[in-house]
């Protein structure tokens, strides 16, 4: 966690609370959004995504295992994530942090509730043999909120994602790596997180917000309007109407991020 000075808190606080932020921007505004794909060649599906100074790549990566014995026909999604100690001081190596984790969990639980993933066409031989999809995030640059930042990485990486035609013959998994078919998408999820500062709900913290945040938030939706996953964050509680009025913010703004993800 980055130590503020309480000086810069109760300046960052005092701007907040008028409405405005130290970067210029209306507390309800992203940063600059950029997306890349297929930037990583060895990769069967990559995306680079620039939120802000927020930097992360992510990188697809499928193989053939078995199905869990509870969804015999039903492919695998894993999700990891590496905070590399270049992105920030604070990252060290070694073992996955907490912070780290998380970040897994709460991209991995977007993605699989959202069953934007048709875990069924990964299936090759029920009960037997499914592809099973590795989800690895990498973050390059951290200037705050991953979350948001993680997702449109991970979800433009799936829709850029190609598979080799597989098949279950004799017992065995036959791959044509020569017929490449596309991992389809049966719609987007984005997420938009906010945190407490003052008396105000902030999107898109930047890293000397997110350093003074009393609580955090963020909202999964798909783009057919569903909410799929929230989660909140830091020490103190959140109101209903701060609940509330995140949501519904949540909601214009997953009508921007799913544009921007349609239009990379």
């Amino acid at each position: 966690m980055n130590i503020i000075p309480e000086i810069t808190r109760e300046s960052i606080t005092k701007i907040i609370n008028e409405d405005k932020r130290v970067d210029g921007r209306a507390l309800n505004e992203y940063r600059d959004i950029s997306i890349e794909t297929g930037i990583i060649s060895k990769a069967e599906g990559s995306a680079r995504v620039k939120l802000g100074k927020t930097q992360i790549i992510v990188g697809i990566k499928p193989s053939i295992g078995e199905p869990f014995q509870d969804t015999p026909n039903l492919g695998v999604l894993m999700t990891n994530s590496e905070m590399l100690p270049m992105a920030d001081p604070n990252f060290e190596p070694g073992p996955p942090s907490e912070a780290s984790v998380e970040l897994a969990r709460v991209v991995d639980r977007a993605i699989r509730e959202s069953e934007i993933v048709d875990l069924e066409k990964l299936c090759i031989e029920e009960g037997k043999k499914v592809w099973m999809v590795f989800i690895d995030l990498h973050i390059i640059d951290y200037d705050g909120n991953l979350f948001d930042a993680a997702t449109l990485a991970v979800v433009a990486a799936l829709a850029s994602t190609k598979l080799p035609m597989a098949s279950y013959v004799d017992n065995e998994v036959v791959i044509d790596k020569e017929n490449l078919v596309d991992l389809t998408l049966k719609e987007k999820v984005v997420m938009s997180t906010f945190v407490k500062i003052g008396d105000k709900m902030v999107l898109d913290p930047g890293l000397d917000e997110e350093s003074i945040l009393k609580a955090r938030l963020s909202v999964g939706i798909t783009e057919s309007g569903k909410i799929c996953a929230m989660q909140k964050g830091g020490d103190e509680p959140l109101s209903q109407e701060d609940i509330l009025n995140a949501v519904d913010v949540a909601y214009e703004k997953s009508k921007e991020l799913i544009a921007i993800l349609n239009g990379y």
